[in-house]
């Protein structure tokens, strides 16, 4: 994951799990875990999607992710 995506930070992804604004989990046991940071690209917060595997700790993918709505 961070191979693909080398401004992502495994600190940043970790960040994100620790303080989620949302969470989801998936039918496979899998945990979705949304938050706004700051893109290390350009600064502009972008809302950043962590997905955990089912021991809460492994970091299976993480992007940022276009269609995330926070909720009301």
């Amino acid at each position: 994951m961070l191979r693909k995506r080398p401004y992502l930070t495994l600190e940043l992804c970790e960040s994100v799990v620790a303080s989620p604004l949302v969470s989801l989990t998936q039918p496979d046991g899998r945990t979705r875990h949304w938050a706004v940071v700051a893109d290390p690209r350009d600064g502009a917060p972008r809302a950043l999607r962590v997905v955990v595997l089912q021991d809460g700790q492994t970091i299976h993918n993480a992007f940022f992710d276009r269609d995330f709505e926070p909720p009301p």
